[in-house]
């Protein structure tokens, strides 16, 4: 007669999704994305898991969400969460990275404040690079160690992207991503901002002395067309770059954009960190353009609009049976 398997069911077990957070709106944005909220299991973390948990359901995936530590960014700080989470729930399959990040416009890559980026491979590009990692030249010319040097989202999440392509270009299809906006319709903060998204000119410098760019001229904005189309949300797919510096330099954005080995559609601090960490999909939110007019007007939108793209593509995503990452790893 076979042995029966009289293991004590381990409480992390339903928990196959990871969501990583940096900032506290962006927590509240994930959190709000849970169909429910759940009672915390019974678990021992003890010196090995510094992370505080929310643990939820989004359709038939069961998400446990975290955010990195107050007033710490960047990919050490997103290594150490990530090592923690797979710890603590063994059976996680991958992560989402969700939260906003600067944008990268170029000609070729319409990119607006609100637009969502996902990082995934595109035409020999990976899907994240480490920019800050590698050779500065004479001239001010940058030359990553390691283009691939990254692990790329897995594949059974890269699955999902045409579908998600096929909803958003089919106008029969429901706007799933603006239907998640009403999670947070209670909460003003959240609403599109009234301020105009303005591009300025990369050789045009910030006038302070302002909130925002009050004193800044509208003759060095960057004429852009008006835009078409039925969708609340725009979303780029493509290369992000990463780093641990807060990039507000337009000439090392545009350089970088604009250079056909990176191609860059938006600039984070935490991707890099976490590409190699955990099985793993950056999700960006567009809140300003990398340049010397930073300000957090757009922050609370962009990160509304990247965590209502998570939520649709977890719904999007069908469910597996769990694997375990640690014994994987």
């Amino acid at each position: 007669m076979p042995r029966r398997d009289l293991r004590r069911p381990d409480p992390a077990d339903p928990y196959t999704v990871g969501w990583i957070c940096a900032r506290d709106e962006e927590y509240m944005c994930a959190c709000r994305m849970l169909d429910e909220e759940l009672p915390a299991p019974e678990l021992l973390l003890g010196d090995l898991d510094d992370n505080t948990y929310v643990f939820g359901r989004i359709g038939t995936h069961y998400v446990v969400v975290t955010c990195l530590p107050a007033g710490r960014y960047g990919g050490n700080a997103a290594v150490r969460v990530a090592r923690d989470m797979v710890h603590t729930f063994p059976k996680l399959q991958f992560a989402l990275s969700v939260g906003i990040a600067g944008g990268a416009p170029t000609a070729q890559n319409d990119i607006r404040l609100g637009d969502v980026v996902v990082g995934v491979p595109s035409e020999g590009h990976p899907a994240v690079i480490e920019y800050d990692f590698g050779h500065m030249f004479h001239g001010g010319r940058f030359e990553p160690r390691q283009l691939g040097g990254l692990n790329g989202p897995p594949k059974r999440l890269l699955q999902v992207i045409p579908e998600m392509q096929r909803r958003d270009r089919d106008i029969r299809q429901p706007d799933g991503i603006a239907d998640h906006f009403s999670r947070l319709r209670d909460m003003k903060e959240y609403r599109r901002p009234a301020a105009c998204d303005k591009l300025y000119d990369g050789q045009y410098a910030h006038v302070s002395g302002g909130k925002g760019c009050e004193r800044c001229q509208d003759s060095f904005t960057v004429q852009r067309p008006q835009r078409n189309g039925q969708r609340a949300v725009h979303v780029h797919y493509g290369t992000i770059g990463s780093g641990n510096t807060d990039l507000q330099d337009s000439w090392m954005r545009d350089s970088y954009a604009n250079d056909p080995r990176m191609n860059f559609l938006c600039f984070d601090m935490e991707s890099a960190g976490l590409m190699n960490s955990i099985p793993c999909l950056p999700i960006r939110g567009i809140s300003n353009y990398c340049d010397s007019h930073t300000n957090d007007e757009w922050n609370h939108y962009a990160a509304l609009t990247a965590a209502s793209y998570a939520r649709e593509f977890l719904l999007a995503l069908p469910a597996q049976q769990p694997l375990s990452l640690r014994k994987a790893r």
